[in-house]
């Protein structure tokens, strides 16, 4: 429900760069034409999902034009059945426009206004002394704990539970921060969001949605998500592990709820994309809300509207949100003046590039400035060493800028080290993705901070400091025959595995969905990853075998208990 991850924030072998901003570009070639978009976003895509695996539907609109909607790879592995355009998937967060949409509709009927207190409409919620607002639930700026974050949540996925019951896993639980004054992704806020529209609309959330949206833009194959009915040309979801691929973990709907449990098509996410630009559903100057950024107290921009992402890719407004449920990623994104539209659905999550990777990279190349094409400049290396330095966001957060054999490298606490290239002197992009830094210098001359611009949370300002870089760890000797006593599977989260394996004298480890990793030694029982800032401590009992692991990444220590 998170839109990069289903459950509470378990990618670890690095966090996903293209959920930040677009870089700005100082230059943008001329668009392709519709026959080079139409190769390009079809040979990333082909690339991405093989034919002997599970894939995705994709759908590329410029102009009204439908330019690609194909399928790629299976949708039921077992039997072989490929994938159709029209196939149905899992489409997780994307779920958050419809809630949105939804509780705008009500406002418009003169039936809630987004500036009213959630407890004018849920007034036995507890808000702890705070005044928190539909809007602050909207643009996920409550203070109110993710529930998908909450370790006693993991062990009940499995579980049908009301409406009351899933509300009660975080109700009680204090306050994050106060409202606006942070950017957090929340699925809790919009399960509240789907309270207040049964509340006000005397439906519950399916039959609003399903009758309210889905069938007055003729979108017959979208519905709310159930586990149990027989849905045609549904695309299984899968995940993987070091046997390959399989099905994914069995997750209730009556838990995503109205944060992410609704089901769809390529096809049917267009007849929606027309039916918000026809002013069909929403009023204009509505619409025109929806898709506008808001502002925490400190004034800093939080990049997300109303169930969508939304930020600036040069002078072109990008619009944009993406999904991931057990099994299931999706991605779809809008640029208005481009007259674009890519959606693209899939039901393998663990694929080298996500829907997000893709959608955004498509959507880049059409404007103009696709991300591989982007120059770089070559920098003095003593500008690049007037970078180096750790600077600190918050306190949980910083990011090291380092300067190693001519290239200079940024890595956030907890996340991998990606490369940076300079667009411009104190202008730098990711290598690998579209994320920008920009450094700020004081009178001087001397920097003195970085802005990280983010098309997902705040545009973040970090101070620098004096504090120490981060230290290379050093791998030490040990005995390989205990790299038998670790080797196992290793539960974080339903469906999501850390996989350990001996290769000879080497230990790896897998998550679900994502690419192995070697581990080294620090101690006997303390290990650590070079591509990442993690570090897995092990559990000997004795037996002789390992009964279970922590994770340690970004300030977190998640257990994860033996299951193989």
């Amino acid at each position: 429900m998170n839109p990069r991850n289903p459950g509470p924030g378990m990618r670890i072998l690095g966090a996903s760069l293209l959920m930040l901003a677009l870089a700005a570009v100082s230059a943008v070639a001329a668009p392709p034409s519709n026959d080079e978009l139409v190769r390009y976003a079809d040979a990333a895509l082909a690339a991405n999902y093989p034919a002997d695996g599970p894939g995705a539907a994709a759908l590329v609109v410029r102009d009204g034009e439908v330019l690609l909607r194909k399928g790629y790879g299976l949708a039921e592995l077992e039997l072989g059945v490929p994938i159709q355009p029209d196939m149905v998937f899992e489409i997780g967060s994307v779920t958050k426009q419809f809630t949105a949409a939804a509780i705008l509709m009500l406002e418009e009927r003169g039936l809630l206004s987004v500036e009213d207190e959630v407890t004018k409409h849920l007034p036995d919620y507890p808000t702890h002394g705070a005044k928190i607002t539909i809007d602050h639930l909207l643009t996920h700026v409550s203070g109110i704990p993710s529930y998908t974050g909450l370790p006693e949540w993991i062990p009940r996925v499995r579980e049908d539970i009301t409406l009351e019951q899933l509300i009660g896993l975080f109700k009680d639980k204090p306050l994050e921060f106060q409202p606006g004054e942070r950017w957090a992704y929340n699925n809790s806020a919009y399960i509240l969001l789907g309270a207040v529209i049964e509340k006000v609309s005397g439906k519950t959330y399916e039959e609003f949605v399903e009758g309210e949206i889905f069938a007055p833009l003729g979108m017959k194959r979208s519905r709310y998500g159930s586990q149990s009915e027989v849905i045609p040309g549904r695309a299984e979801g899968y995940g993987r592990d070091e046997n390959g691929f399989r099905r994914a973990a069995y997750l209730s709907m009556t838990q995503p709820y109205s944060a992410g449990a609704l089901f769809s098509t390529v096809d049917d996410l267009w007849r929606w994309e027309q039916g918000l630009a026809s002013g069909r559903l929403l009023r204009p100057r509505t619409l025109e809300r929806m898709f506008t950024p808001i502002k925490l107290n400190s004034g800093a921009n939080a990049h997300y509207a109303y169930g969508w992402n939304t930020f600036e890719y040069g002078d072109r407004k990008v619009i944009e949100h993406g999904g991931d449920i057990f099994g299931f990623s999706s991605h779809v994104v809008r640029v208005p003046e481009e007259k674009l539209y890519v959606a693209i659905l899939s039901n393998n999550p663990g694929a080298e590039r996500s829907p997000e990777d893709l959608g955004l990279g498509i959507a880049a190349k059409a404007i103009g400035a696709a991300f591989e094409e982007r120059p770089a400049l070559a920098l003095d290396p003593k500008v690049l060493d007037e970078y180096v330095a750790v600077y600190r966001f918050d306190a949980a957060t910083t990011r090291a800028i380092t300067h190693e054999n001519g290239k200079l490298y940024s890595q956030r606490n907890g996340g991998a080290k990606a490369e940076i290239a300079a667009s411009a002197k104190d202008e730098l992009f990711f290598r690998d993705s579209a994320a920008r830094l920009r450094f700020r210098r004081d009178a001087t001359g001397k920097v003195i901070g970085l802005d990280f611009l983010a098309s997902m949370g705040v545009d973040g300002y970090g101070v620098r400091t004096d504090e120490p870089l981060p230290s290379e760890r050093q791998a030490v000797k040990v005995d390989s025959a205990l790299f038998d006593v670790y080797a196992g599977s290793y539960e974080l989260a339903p469906g999501f595995n850390l996989v350990v394996t001996r290769e000879g004298d080497q230990l790896f480890v897998q998550p679900t969905g994502q690419s192995k990793a070697e581990l080294f030694a620090q101690s006997e029982l303390e290990f650590f990853l070079k591509v990442a800032d993690v570090r897995i401590t092990f559990e000997r009992p004795a037996d002789g075998k390992a009964s279970g692991l922590v994770l340690h990444q970004a300030g977190r220590d998640v257990p994860a208990k033996r299951v193989e």
